[in-house]
């Protein structure tokens, strides 16, 4: 028997698939017509969101976190000093298993899946990375940050070209760790980390009016 996604899950879902799109209004009773739940579940879902950044209080009522292009420059500071620091305890401390079992999984990536793949796959590679260091605070991390990202990214993973882009970065980042060259894959997990930003940036750039004629709130 398949066990049925909580009211957390469920909503975390729609946030970050932009089923709910950023700055849209929730109410608790429309919530639980919408999820079948009581009220106590429903809240403790909104306040678990809220501790993730994907939903904040608007009065008396609930809306979903605008996109907040400052959040995501500083997001993208808070992951070059997390990351750069976890890799290199990762080429001190990861077993050479571990990191075949990485570089493995890159390897059977299809470029040609959605974005949404891409996004998850993406999500877990730096997660799984972070977490070779043998420190689970710093995998916590990385996995809190490329959670408020989430609902950005799939711009920058639109096409098969900045997906092709992105992996490449990511197995030459695995090569050196397998290397254990720690100097090296801090600094190119650096550029990995700007280079991703730019492109994010550059996208919700371009594309901002297009993203707010479709009811994206966008702020800052």
């Amino acid at each position: 028997m398949t066990e049925q996604p909580t009211a957390y899950e469920r909503l975390r879902a729609e946030i970050l698939d932009l089923d709910r799109v950023p700055g849209s209004r929730l109410t608790e009773r429309g919530l639980e017509t919408d999820l079948g739940v009581s009220r106590t579940p429903l809240r403790a879902a909104l306040q678990r969101l809220e501790s993730e950044g994907l939903v904040e209080r608007d009065g008396r009522a609930w809306q979903v976190s605008p996109i907040d292009l400052g959040e995501i420059a500083r997001l993208s500071e808070l992951r070059d000093a997390l990351e750069t620091a976890a890799v290199r305890l990762t080429c001190a401390r990861a077993s050479d298993d571990g990191i075949a079992a990485l570089a493995e999984r890159l390897g059977g990536y299809d470029l040609g899946r959605t974005h949404e793949d891409a996004i998850g796959a993406g999500t877990g590679f730096h997660v799984r990375l972070a977490a070779l260091s043998g420190n689970h605070f710093f995998a916590d991390s990385v996995d809190s940050a490329m959670t408020r990202l989430a609902r950005t990214r799939w711009l920058e993973v639109r096409s098969e070209e900045s997906r092709r882009t992105a992996w490449e970065e990511h197995r030459r980042i695995v090569e050196l760790v397998a290397a254990r060259d720690a100097d090296a894959a801090a600094e190119h997990i650096h550029r990995h980390i700007v280079a991703t930003h730019e492109r994010l940036a550059n996208a919700l750039g371009s594309d901002a009016r297009g993203l707010r004629a479709r009811g994206l709130a966008i702020v800052g």
